[in-house]
């Protein structure tokens, strides 16, 4: 059989590129077969969203005045300075969602060193609130974000409902790793 003249040459399915909706964007490929596909799918994205954020909130404090801090410190002292209400480690920790106190602790002791924050203890806990200095670099870190962040996001793209929609959703599957962990640790 003879082609018509002008006609496209014939390409083989396995060797035509998916468009680019129907790829697959994942971190891990053995992690990725089957029904496993979505999944690691959201798990490279929260990965680079991780870090990310990460590297956001580093840069940003540093603009800010402050570029000693951490991460993590840097959660730890806006979780602080959440509301102007003093907190315990335990409610920080619990807030934040994390497990391994010691890291918390060791933040909120360079925070205190470096003036950041004040502590009072009252019987068998430690009560910590931001120190003025705390409080107008959370001030200044606000006012760069809103700046440098939100400013440059398109409010036609993602509305504050979605973004509120997709907080809700990271909420909810954060609740099923912390079952999935449970369940591992008892394997």
């Amino acid at each position: 059989m003879t082609k018509p003249p002008n006609s496209a040459p014939e390409q083989r399915s396995d060797t035509v590129p998916p468009a680019v909706t129907d790829r697959r964007i994942v971190s891990s490929r053995h992690l990725a077969e089957g029904a496993g596909w979505e999944a690691s799918e959201l798990e490279y994205g929260l990965i680079i969203a991780y870090n990310a954020f990460t590297r956001w909130t580093s840069r940003c404090m540093a603009a800010a005045g402050n570029g000693d801090l951490t991460p993590l410190e840097i959660l730890v002292l806006h979780n602080t300075n959440h509301r102007a209400r003093e907190k315990r480690l335990a409610d920080i920790c619990f807030l934040l969602n994390i497990e391994d106190t010691h890291t918390v602790n060791y933040a909120l002791r360079k925070l205190l060193k470096s003036g950041l924050l004040s502590s009072e203890k009252r019987g068998k806990e430690v009560f910590y609130r931001t120190s003025p200095d705390g409080a107008a670099l959370c001030e200044t870190y606000r006012q760069i974000r809103e700046a440098c962040f939100l400013d440059g996001m398109p409010r036609t793209d993602i509305s504050g409902d979605e973004l509120r929609q997709i907080a809700a959703s990271l909420r909810s599957i954060s609740g099923q790793y912390d079952q999935a962990s449970r369940a591992a640790a008892s394997l």
